[in-house]
C-alpha cells in the first residue's frame, strides 16, 4: 500500500508500517491493529479470526496488521512486549489493548467493550 493510500471500507486487514500507522489511526474512526510476527504461533492462529471479523464488520470496524519485527518503532512506541497484541483506536485515540489469541466471539466481545 502506498503511503497515504487507504481503502475506504476494507473487508480485509490492511497492512501498515511505522510510516502509515498514524495516517490509518487518523483516517478510520474505529481501528483494530493486530501487532504480530511471522515466528509467532498464536499470531498465526489469530490471523484467520482477524480476516473473518474484517469481512463481517466491513464499514463498521477497520482491521489492520503490522509486523512488529519489521516495525520496531511502533512496538517501542506502544510498549508491545507480548504478541499477538491488538491495539484498539477510537476516534484517533488509543482505547486499549487486547493481548493473546482467542476465539472470534470472545475477541469481538473484547473489541466492543473497548468501543464503549
Amino acid at each position: 500500500m502506498a503511503e497515504g493510500t487507504f481503502v475506504e471500507n476494507p473487508d480485509y486487514p490492511i497492512e501498515l508500517n511505522d510510516d502509515t500507522l498514524d495516517q490509518a489511526i487518523n483516517k478510520y474512526p474505529f481501528l483494530v491493529v493486530d501487532c504480530w510476527a511471522e515466528w509467532c504461533g498464536p499470531c498465526r492462529m489469530l490471523g484467520p479470526v482477524i480476516e473473518s471479523l474484517a469481512k463481517k464488520h466491513q464499514g463498521d470496524i477497520v482491521f489492520a496488521k503490522i509486523d512488529v519485527d519489521k516495525n520496531r518503532e511502533t512496538a517501542s512506541r506502544y510498549g508491545i512486549r507480548s504478541i499477538p497484541n491488538l491495539l484498539v483506536f477510537k476516534d484517533g485515540v488509543k482505547a486499549g489493548d487486547i493481548v493473546g489469541a482467542m476465539p472470534e466471539d470472545k475477541l469481538l466481545e473484547r473489541i466492543n467493550a473497548l468501543r464503549g
